[in-house]
């Protein structure tokens, strides 16, 4: 069945959202000076976007010009946006984080001719290279220099111009939102890079206004609910949220700052939040390393109330009844353990949403328990992100849920994904035998991921078609499939990145979440102790070499983890072993840790 789309584009919906609902919390933020909650309703959501719309067009951009914005995601971010697409634009979008060479390689190869940064470093690192389209630069905060090529101005004075010239020529933003079709360009969004150059990808009106609609049918987003917002808004994962957000009409908290985050969900109180899977880790090692602290009757307890849970969960999900005496005791369970877990969310989270990555089994069987389901997801940005999801009430552990509105999807005969519909893009920007190369005949995109589909349509990706390894006994490898599973066992993980590639076993780098491994230290000989003293130290071998033994109880004999290594630090973005999405980039890793992974291998005789 075809999904019904009544929409021309993203400016088209917006405004329809706007007349259904003008008075409704549409976007809120910090207020100035971080002194608490700032929220505009639709109607002057609207009224600043049509500003900042019409000052782009005073500019000079056009329909499909490219504005770039480099930011972290905030309430200007948004209004930013709303405002490029309003003014017939098409967004770029720029990871702050990204490094100079690869931001500056995304707005010259856009073609972006202003540039919205969230501060004056944001200027400094793109002015380091020639950027021969680039006419403005747009401050979000910080002071312009007035001596400055190209021309710098702050967005307050953007919308303050955009908001003379709708005083003079009222039906401007409204004739230029008339001509903005579905098959225009509206976002380019570069892919992470973990293999090579970011690439364009050109996403369509039609596409996001798809993705509005298809969300709407799934029970995760409702009117009433509070959404907060803190993924990164450069990612497809944010973009297409704003998508729904928009159709649905709910109101959504907008704050980036992870730093943040905690304070925030207990003032902010969300019914609905998304993130990727790093974030559920960092919750779930949280929780798991204060009860083990704890110790005696606390930690008894909390494995206690995992142990029933997981049963509860287990029950559910082969389709089998829960027993009145296992329901008294989850809600015993619950007011002891999970409680305190749910509180830490804000108390009433109704849905969490996970993306972006795969999310390990035990980690979302833990949330199940603890009466947090994760509904875990799946899409590409090169089909607009949100391609499959789990449904409130239907969750199958394990999968990515089924298909949204009328995507098609097969498998190859290697069983990678192949997905066609509205959703999928137009092409990568300025490199058509890429283009070509990622489509089958009949016009499929080739996602690079390898699935299953069961009977239900429930989808489940087991790797990356390019990350299968193989050793050198001739054994594949999963090391996405390894590494999520030692990162559910040892809540002390930052990151695990498993070496087999050619090999004849198979290693491990591992990096210590810095809070947890601190916490642990505590009170012991390694108290006050720098980080790298303390995952450097005997005992922190000796305690990932614990649960290393726990993990290679699970994994086939080709598969088990011979030797590991503890890096001295955790992976960043500016060492290029991260995509700005916080997705590893294995040869980055490899690279810089030759020495380490060469040791582990060197005069090693390992029995296969």
């Amino acid at each position: 069945m075809t999904l019904d789309i009544p929409y021309r584009s993203i400016p088209d919906m917006f405004f329809q959202r706007v007349a259904a609902t003008p008075d409704a919390r549409a976007f809120g933020g910090p207020a100035p000076g971080d002194t608490g909650q700032l929220w505009l309703t639709w109607a002057e959501t609207a009224q600043r976007a049509s500003a900042i719309a019409a000052g782009l067009h005073r500019l000079g951009i056009r329909l499909e010009d490219r504005v770039a914005i480099a930011s972290n995601t905030r309430l200007e971010w948004v209004l930013a946006d709303l405002g490029v697409m309003c003014a017939g634009g098409a967004t770029t979008t720029v990871y702050p984080t990204t490094e100079a060479a690869d931001a500056t390689h995304i707005v010259r190869d856009s073609g972006s001719k202003v540039v919205i940064v969230e501060d004056p470093g944001q200027i400094a690192k793109l002015t380091s290279m020639e950027l021969p389209d680039v006419t403005h630069f747009v401050l979000i905060e910080g002071e312009p220099d007035p001596d400055a090529t190209p021309t710098q101005l702050r967005l307050a004075d953007l919308e303050r111009d955009g908001a003379q010239a709708l005083a003079e020529d009222p039906e401007l933003v409204t004739r230029i939102v008339a001509q903005v079709e579905p098959d225009h360009l509206a976002t380019l969004i570069y892919t992470s890079g973990t293999t090579g150059p970011p690439k364009g990808v050109e996403l369509l009106h039609r596409g996001w206004c798809w993705q509005g609609v298809a969300q709407a049918d799934l029970d995760i987003l409702r009117p009433d609910d509070l959404h907060y917002l803190w993924l990164p808004l450069a990612h497809s994962f944010g973009k297409t949220l704003l998508c729904g957000m928009i159709h649905v009409g709910l109101a959504t908290y907008v704050d980036g700052r992870l730093d943040k985050l905690v304070e925030n969900l207990g003032q902010i109180r969300p019914t609905l939040m998304c993130g990727a899977p790093r974030i559920y880790e960092k919750v779930y090692n949280r929780v798991v390393t204060t009860a083990r602290e704890g110790g005696g009757l606390k930690a008894a307890i909390f494995n206690w109330a995992t142990r029933v849970g997981k049963e509860k969960v287990a029950r559910e999900q082969a389709g089998q009844p829960v027993s009145g005496w296992l329901s008294l005791r989850h809600q015993l369970a619950t007011k002891l353990v999970f409680s305190k877990m749910q509180a830490r969310l804000g108390g009433r989270i109704r849905v969490l949403v996970s993306g972006a990555a795969p999310l390990s089994r035990d980690i979302a069987e833990f949330f199940a328990a603890a009466g947090l389901p994760i509904m875990e997801g799946y899409g590409l940005t090169e089909a607009s992100a949100a391609n499959f999801v789990n449904r409130p009430g239907q969750l199958k552990i394990g999968t990515v849920g089924r298909a949204l509105g009328d995507l098609e999807c097969r498998l190859d005969e290697d069983g990678e994904i192949l997905l066609r519909g509205a959703p999928v893009m137009r092409g990568y920007h300025n490199l058509p035998e890429e283009t070509e190369a990622a489509f089958t005949p009949d016009g499929f995109l080739r996602t690079g991921d390898i699935g299953k589909l069961d009977e239900d349509g429930y989808l489940s990706v087991t790797d990356r078609k390019k990350d299968l390894v193989k050793t050198s006994g001739g054994k594949y490898i999963s090391p996405s499939e390894i590494e999520g599973m030692f990162k559910a066992i040892c809540p002390y993980t930052s990151q695990a990145v498993v070496i087999a590639q050619s090999r004849n076993f198979c290693s491990m780098l591992v990096t210590l979440d810095e809070e947890a491994i601190t916490g642990w230290a505590a009170g012991g000989r390694l108290a006050g102790k720098s980080y790298e003293e303390i995952v450097t130290s005997p005992e922190a071998e000796q305690l990932v070499a614990g649960y290393v033994e726990q993990l290679n109880a699970r994994l086939n004999r080709w598969e088990t983890i011979k030797k590991f290594a503890i890096l001295p630090r955790d992976l960043t973005i500016e060492n290029g072993e991260l995509t700005p999405s916080m997705k590893v980039k294995r040869k980055g890793v490899e690279e810089n840790f030759s020495d380490i992974i060469e040791q582990m291998y060197a005069d090693s005789v390992a029995r296969l």
